[in-house]
């Protein structure tokens, strides 16, 4: 009874751990940044009000934390996002929980090294409307890979701020060649595996220049 109770505990925990991810980000090869036009409203990035949210899954659990912005910028027109780049600082991520020791890990050279890589980034290159929900399209660039991906994010006009919420997404981290752990890049890992898929959550906030 005891082997039995073990091993279903064992599986809920790893039931817990993989369930209720997010919708993927459609990921594809970078493309061509967006342009502004010179009528376009200018607004500068809120950095004290803008955060991304992450949550890494394994099959005993979940991690999560966030990451700071750097600096950023963006541009309307018409009430249409039409260009803009933000910048991520990697230094900043932080554990929801405190561990120093797992900041530490992500921040070395087995997940996203900052040490050689500080900062990622994110260029703008498309905004849309599609099957009545707004999606935001852009180049990722984390380490010295860079890809495109799409997902839905709600904008809100305040005055002269604007602010973006995106819904959970997942990337997949092995697009941009963070190894440890995974499965895309290793064999025999057993149950010490970690998931591919990364969710995220964007809030920023940015007012005009």
């Amino acid at each position: 009874m005891l082997h039995k109770i073990t091993i279903l505990t064992l599986i809920t925990i790893a039931f817990l751990g993989c369930k209720n991810k997010a919708e993927k980000a459609i990921t594809k090869d970078a493309l061509n940044v967006a342009t502004s036009e010179s009528n376009s409203t200018k607004y500068k990035a809120n950095v004290t009000e803008s955060v991304i949210q992450w949550t890494g899954f394994k099959p005993t659990g979940t991690h999560s934390g966030t990451i700071q912005i750097d600096s950023g910028n963006l541009t309307i027109n018409k009430d249409q996002i039409e260009s803009g780049t933000f910048i991520i600082d990697m230094t900043s991520i932080k554990d929801d929980d405190g561990s120093e020791r797992l900041e530490g890990h992500l921040k070395s050279a087995d997940f996203f090294d900052v040490e050689s890589f500080a900062s990622a980034s994110f260029g703008i290159t498309g905004y849309a409307l599609e099957n009545g929900v707004n999606t935001l399209s852009g180049n990722l660039k984390l380490k010295d890979v860079e890809n495109n991906v799409t997902f839905p994010v709600t904008m809100v006009k305040n005055g002269t701020t604007v602010t973006l919420t995106s819904e959970a997404f997942t990337i997949d981290r092995s697009k941009w060649n963070v190894k440890y752990g995974s499965k895309s890049f290793f064999d025999n890992l057993g149950d010490k595996f970690i998931n591919d898929e990364i969710e995220l959550k964007l809030t920023i906030k940015v007012s005009q220049s």
